[in-house]
């Protein structure tokens, strides 16, 4: 009786486990299985209207385009979306994916440390939130690809291998050879199945005629061709036609058209497409090329050869005579669809200028991680060749280091080598797309300095939300001469940059308003105020003579640049030379030697006064009005006040002091801030210590003040 109810507990407990285990496999089975998709999968190549799948880790790359905000265009990277909208980080995650109508515009924005760009229209849209599934939804295991680059393939279905071959298009008669390329419908060969998964192979076949007739418009289906890419965004187009059964170009392929006039067949063109890349890839971005054609011919023949008589080269436009360089923005931000619109700008640009030897240059720099030329200012000299040589220009990629790219013009690109005419000023204008990734303002300021003048145009700049994130503040304030917005031009959107060419091109070629041609060291009237009181000495005015020579002789000096003038004061005053007597720097140097000492008290409040009426009150008004003045002990009389008023009427004020010179009269004397325009020195024979850093002090408070 025992081992009955031994062998019950045994074969109930045996049923126990059967029914759990069973129940575990069903929720097992049950357990949704959630697809890996990559950084750079869009949206546009998964057909399945919803769906949820899952990001890898570091998809914030810049190189992963997104365009849109919230609502994003199908051909950006779903995971890019994901990230900038908040729905994962850059760690990757689950995500669910929702496919909505095209919207008529998508806004650019900086969000969770990527920027998405602004697009005017697209044909689909999508969404994304959190990877949870909807209660009663049923989403798929396996999504389905507009055109599959690797389809799993289950036991005893078949594999397709599709095969396209090309038949000749229809054309007219006429008078010129053109090429012609069509593509005939697909067939599909039943191959026998493995019952691994199996990538599709897709191979595609062109043939291109060459035959003499009239040119008609490509058709529309395989308008947009330019490359291998390309071609395999027209097969996936024609793989899909034939699965409908059918194509709006269908009739037209098919109808042979009788060709009259020579022909001759070229070699056949295989293209084969490996399964590692999806076929569909060029249509994210060169669909939206505008303007393209599918093959330039190549061909000609002699029998339809018309001469023409040459056209004359205009030699540019005289009265716009300038040596321009263009910076151009390579970085990936930017997308080939703008990189591809700000090369019609600068194609644009070069025929608005009218480029000509006796005219404006125009040479072009691309930047991104480290900026390169392309050509420079002697290699085009008439605007067609400019623009055929813009059209070829490739995208480097990288980051937006406009600073690097500011310091390589400087210091290479206007170079007597690279046709610098030295004749006409130079001019470098930098494209910027959103803002810089390194710091301008050092490369901008000794950009300058070297007699460059620079403009800036930028494009989808930041705005309040994103400017947090942006390298350098005020970047466009700090890079150019703050001349009420004269040399930055701001363009909010990519599409409409066009319409700032001729604003740009008036102000480049208006010469006369290039004021940061005038630099620091050719903008300004110098004074010096020297203390010839008794307690110098014969010897140590010589040094302090030299001191002055040494200050002079670093800036250009002529009647329309720098002029220096110099007033000698012990209790009474004395004018050496005015800014008007003296015209090169050779006559200013044997000038300074001349000045004989004078010997007496130290009066240096009236030296001040004196100096304002007899020197700067006779100033330039485009001139900037910079007072040097040169004591070795304290003044009998007030200083503070005659140092006020000729702050108040724009005198900047240096103050050097020797021996036994007040430190609280100096720092009076000086223009504030008292550190970077007041020294001293314990001797003489150390004075010289001080010129160059007098020299630097000067040429930074130029470039950060306002000038007309």
């Amino acid at each position: 009786m025992k081992s009955r109810t031994t062998i019950a507990t045994i074969f109930a407990l045996l049923l126990t486990c059967i029914y759990a285990t069973k129940e575990a496999t069903k929720k097992k089975k049950s357990k949704l299985y959630v697809p890996q998709i990559d950084c750079d999968t869009k949206a546009a190549k998964i057909i399945n209207p919803e769906f949820i799948a899952k990001c890898p880790s570091g998809c914030q790359d810049v190189k992963y385009r997104v365009y849109g905000t919230d609502i994003y265009a199908s051909f950006s990277s779903i995971c890019g979306a994901a990230i900038h909208s908040g729905t994962i980080d850059k760690s990757g995650g689950k995500i669910l994916v929702q496919k909505v109508a095209g919207q008529s515009g998508y806004k650019g924005s900086f969000s969770n440390g990527i920027r998405s760009l602004s697009l005017p229209r697209w044909r689909e849209s999508f969404i994304v939130s959190e990877g949870k599934p909807k209660k009663g939804v049923q989403y798929p295991s396996t999504l389905e690809y507009s055109s599959s680059s690797n389809t799993p393939v289950k036991g005893g279905s078949q594999r397709k291998e599709y095969r396209t071959t090309a038949v000749p298009l229809q054309t007219t008669q006429g008078a010129f050879t053109t090429a012609k390329a069509a593509i005939r419908t697909t067939e599909f060969v039943s191959t026998t199945p493995k019952p691994a998964t199996i990538p599709t192979t897709v191979t595609t076949t062109i043939t291109i005629q060459a035959t003499t007739g009239v040119a008609t418009k490509p058709p529309v289906a395989i308008h947009k061709v330019r490359d291998i890419g390309q071609v395999q965004a027209v097969q996936g187009r024609t793989q899909n036609q034939a699965f409908r059964g059918s194509s709006s170009h269908a009739s037209n392929r098919n109808i042979a058209r009788p060709n009259t006039g020579l022909q001759r067949q070229e070699p056949i063109v295989s293209f084969r497409k490996p399964s590692t890349s999806p076929a569909n890839l060029a249509i994210e971005t060169d669909l939206w090329k505008l303007g393209s054609s599918l093959f330039d011919t190549g061909f000609s023949s002699k029998e339809d050869v018309v001469p023409k008589p040459l056209e004359p080269v205009s030699q540019g436009n005289p009265n716009c005579k300038v040596d321009l360089s263009f910076l151009i923005d390579g970085s990936w931000s930017i997308g080939k669809r703008r990189f591809q619109i700000q090369k019609q700008f600068l194609k644009d640009v070069a025929q608005a200028l009218d480029v000509g030897p006796a005219g404006p240059l125009m040479g072009i720099i691309q930047y991104g991680d480290d900026p390169s030329t392309e050509f420079n200012l002697k290699t085009y000299t008439n605007s067609k060749d400019l623009q055929n040589a813009i059209e070829k220009i490739l995208q480097k990629g990288g980051l937006s280091n406009v600073g690097r790219a500011l310091s390589f013009v400087n210091k290479n690109f206007f170079e007597d080598a690279n046709g610098n005419r030295g004749s006409a000023p130079n001019v470098a204008i930098v494209m910027v797309d959103g803002w810089p990734t390194d710091k301008v303002e050092e490369a901008s300021r000794l950009a300058r300095e070297s007699g460059i003048n620079i403009f800036f145009v930028t494009i989808e700049g930041p705005d309040e939300n994103e400017k947090q994130n942006v390298v350098e503040t005020n970047f466009v304030d700090k890079a150019v001469c703050r001349t009420n917005g004269y040399y930055s031009i701001n363009v909010p959107s990519w599409f409409s940059l066009h319409k700032v060419v001729q604003q740009l091109v008036k102000r480049v070629c208006d010469s006369d308003r290039l004021a940061c041609s005038k630099t620091c060291l050719n903008a300004a009237d110098i004074g010096f105020v020297i203390d010839g009181s008794s307690s110098v000495g014969t010897g140590n005015f010589r040094t302090l003579l030299q001191f002055v020579t040494n200050i002079s002789k670093e800036f250009e000096i002529s009647d329309t640049d720098t002029r220096i003038g110099a007033v000698q004061y012990t209790y009474e005053q004395r004018l050496e030379f005015g800014f008007d007597k003296h015209r090169t720097k050779q006559d200013v140097l044997n000038a300074v030697k001349r000045i004989n000492y004078w010997s007496g008290g130290t009066s240096t409040g009236a030296a001040i006064n004196y100096a304002f009426e007899q020197l700067f009150s006779k100033s330039k008004p485009n001139k900037r009005k910079i007072m040097i003045l040169i004591t070795d002990g304290r003044s009998y009389d007030d200083v503070r006040g005659p140092a006020a008023a000729a702050h108040q009427n724009g005198v900047i004020a240096y103050s050097v002091g020797i021996a036994w010179a007040a430190q609280d009269e100096l720092e009076a004397i000086a223009t504030d801030p008292d550190k970077e325009h007041s020294f001293f020195v314990d001797e003489f024979d150390s004075l010289y210590r001080f010129v160059p850093r007098i020299i630097q002090n000067i040429c930074t408070e130029f470039n950060s003040q306002p000038r007309n």
